[in-house]
């Protein structure tokens, strides 16, 4: 098992829609295409600070699954539909995260 880190931060402003886009259209896609979220946050002071967890059994189901979701023509449409008036996602981080041996998951 595999885990994936990622951590967004919206432009200035861009907060809600941010929050707005991943609630109404971007979970819904992601178990479409099996990207199984384990937790999703945002930093408590900072709204536009979202960080989330998904999990895969290996790499390979990780980079299929992202590319089946990147191909798919409905998030192409929200993703341009949300971005209309530009860009709301100002950095974007991903870390690949596998269990230490003594954690349950390890094996």
């Amino acid at each position: 098992m595999i885990y994936e880190l990622r951590e967004y931060k919206a432009t200035p402003g861009s907060a809600d829609a941010l929050n707005a886009r991943f609630a109404d259209h971007t979970l819904g896609l992601f178990a479409r295409h099996g990207l199984e979220v384990t937790g999703f946050w945002h930093a408590a002071d900072d709204p536009g600070h979202l960080v989330y967890l998904l999990r895969f059994p290996d790499e390979r189901t990780r980079e299929s699954a992202w590319a089946a979701f990147q191909a798919d023509p409905d998030w192409k449409r929200v993703k341009a539909e949300s971005e209309a008036d530009g860009p709301i996602v100002a950095e974007m981080t991903s870390r690949i995260l596998t269990p230490a041996p003594y954690w349950p998951d390890a094996h």
